[in-house]
């Protein structure tokens, strides 16, 4: 049971916000769908019948699923200036506990809300499968009815009603010819079955009828073969199923019921057949038996009684679609199916883990060694150590957690990280890797043309040995944006990469690019930064601030790399300044010392999502 209820409550949580856009989007097309039959009002029943069986189909194509299909078909790279900043240098990190900092700052009511959250889906879950069942069942009830009384009938070989039929038949071009049943079941004429159709007929009613009036209830029957709109019902019964809930989709299923019986009814008349007898006929049929009762069995008396009578008396002109009205639909069912298509070929990201699959995927391993063990230290570590080195070629650890590993492949701060196992934030692990010399010689390579992901090692170790996966999504977050300030930039433009130093206060550069000055401003300020100051080149600065007392206390220290006609060189120790005045704040000194300005925003920022994530063997 308890597996069952975790179940229902992931399925919950990662339907809800699916469902919740696909709704709307379904409402939309359904509202677009009532305008284009208040437009197409004096034309044939059978438009109007098309447009709301698009609106019901609409709901079971999420646009979504358009998209995705269409950011399949990119044939565009995305920009190289939205790939993460290329690794000009290697870091010791020195953080306070990590459980302290990598937490999000929540109040006492979110907290208790995201603990109610999975019980909430769970319920949900429930409630609409119990639901879905419920639909199904009373369907099948109704349907094992017709079944019954379609196997208890009795196969017609000859009589008038058979004549009827197959000269109708021969009129309409069937080449399939109907089988005619006679049935004691109180049921109305009806056809059964989608595939392959038979006619339902009552015992008895014929004796009621003229041959005119027969005529005309086999002639409505044809019609709702040659329509397959036993096809079509049964599809829309299954959206009534999905989402019964949703209390649009048994409003589209009336409609369609309506427009249905009013379109054979309109092709009846236009065969040449009398209104007064084929209203009298429609009517004697109700005197004698019941109504059909399955929405999927297409009878005679559908739909509101009153309403076609009327319109079948009415001898009104009913215009037939020309060329303009003909290509007004076409172009807005086009419209419908390109327009979540293209939205996905211009925004078309690659998925992380495909590109970290396409970019580790070759003969040469990328490590020659690889150790993972858990950190067994009692309580919580005092700090956290990550180290690379180009030195040597290697990868250093100790105390980390997985979400921190993830973070730093990915270049993401704490809220653009979601998912992930319950240990994701709790067992620490300590690494150490040797990367392969021609890996490395790649990464060397990428620091003088910065096209290498720097996090490319880190997310060989990942899917190798954590086996994680994941998948990138666009969310609106609370995100800083970086912009030139009105008085102009203060920036130095040089032509070499050179030092990067970053300490607590201060962040030194000899020659990088803005987007590495965004990445580290957010990590500085835990929210993403994006960069939104158009500048391209590489730049020299001095960035000096007061720390903020509610800081995240993170300290990193950057002692290596200096890049000097492609070769590294040590990088020079940082400059101790001793000021009689404390420089000012982060965001005045960026705009004063810097000429930019950081502005609070909520952006669409990039977040990863885990899939999945498994617990190392260590070795």
């Amino acid at each position: 049971m308890t597996s069952t209820s975790q179940l229902f409550s992931s399925l919950g949580s990662a339907i809800s916000p699916a469902l919740a856009n696909h709704l709307w989007q379904s409402t939309l097309v359904a509202i677009a769908a009532a305008l284009l039959t208040i437009f197409l009002r004096r034309h044939s029943a059978r438009a109007r019948y098309w447009l709301w069986l698009a609106a019901s189909l609409k709901f079971l194509v999420p646009f979504s699923l358009l998209v995705s299909l269409g950011s399949r078909l990119s044939w565009f790279q995305p920009s190289t200036s939205s790939k993460p900043p290329a690794l000009y240098f290697a870091i010791e990190e020195i953080s306070q506990p990590f459980t302290q900092t990598a937490v999000d700052v929540a109040t006492p009511n979110a907290a208790k809300a995201a603990t109610s959250l999975p019980h909430l889906s769970t319920v949900i879950a429930f409630v609409w499968f119990a639901g879905f069942l419920t639909v199904l069942f009373l369907w099948t009830i109704r349907w094992l009815r017709i079944a019954v009384a379609t196997r208890r009938a009795q196969l017609v070989h000859e009589g008038r009603e058979l004549s009827i039929l197959r000269r109708i038949e021969h009129v309409f071009g069937l080449s399939q010819p109907i089988v005619l049943l006679q049935s004691r079941a109180s049921l109305e004429p009806g056809i059964f079955g989608i595939f392959r159709p038979v006619l339902l007929w009552p015992e008895g009613i014929s004796k009621r009828l003229e041959d005119a009036h027969l005529e005309a209830i086999v002639a409505h029957e044809l019609w709702h073969v040659r329509r397959r709109d036993n096809l079509f019902a049964a599809l829309h019964m299954l959206v009534e199923a999905v989402f019964w809930f949703y209390p649009l989709v048994w409003w589209l299923g009336a409609r369609l019921i309506d427009e249905r019986e009013r379109a054979c009814d309109e092709e009846v008349v236009a065969l040449g057949n009398d209104r007064q007898v084929y209203a009298e006929s429609i009517l004697k049929v109700c005197e004698f038996c019941l109504g059909s009762p399955l929405p999927c069995v297409s009878g005679v008396t559908g739909a509101d009684l009153k309403k076609r009578m009327v319109h079948i008396m009415n001898d009104r002109i009913l215009h037939k679609l020309d060329f303009a009205r003909k290509m007004l639909l076409t172009a807005v069912a086009l419209l419908a199916l390109a327009a979540p298509v293209v939205y996905g070929l211009l925004h078309a990201t690659p998925s992380q883990a495909q590109t970290q699959s396409e970019a580790v995927t070759s003969a040469t391993p990328v490590f020659d060694s690889v150790s993972i063990k858990r950190n067994t230290a009692l309580g919580a570590p005092s700090h956290s150590k990550m180290m690379f080195s180009m030195r040597d070629d290697s990868f250093i650890a100790q105390g980390v957690t997985l979400r921190r590993l993830i973070q730093m492949a990915y270049h993401l701060q704490d809220d653009q990280l979601s998912g992930g196992p319950d240990w994701l934030d709790s067992s620490r692990f300590d690494v150490s890797a040797t990367i392969n010399k021609a890996r490395a010689a790649e990464l060397q390579k990428g620091l003088q043309d910065a096209k290498l992901d720097d996090g490319l090692f880190l997310k060989a170790l990942l899917t190798d040995y954590f086996k994680v996966t994941v998948h990138q999504e666009m969310r609106n977050l609370s995100a800083y944006e970086l912009s030139v300030d009105d008085g102009g930039s203060k920036l130095k433009e040089v032509k070499d990469l050179g030092m990067f130093h970053l300490d607590r206060g201060e962040l030194l550069s000899g020659g990088v690019p803005i987007e590495l000055l965004a990445n580290q401003l957010s990590t500085n300020l835990g929210h993403a930064v994006v960069d939104n100051t158009g500048l391209k080149g590489t730049y020299s600065f001095d960035l000096r601030w007061t720390p903020d007392p509610s800081d995240n206390m993170r300290k990193i220290l950057v002692r290596d790399v200096q890049m000097k006609d492609g070769h590294r060189v040590e990088a020079p120790s940082p400059v101790i300044v001793s000021d009689q005045t404390p420089p000012p704040p982060l965001l005045t000194a960026i705009r004063e010392q810097l000429g930019l300005k950081l502005e609070p925003k909520t952006e669409p920022v990039p977040v990863i999502v885990v899939d999945n994530a498994e617990q190392p063997t260590e070795n």
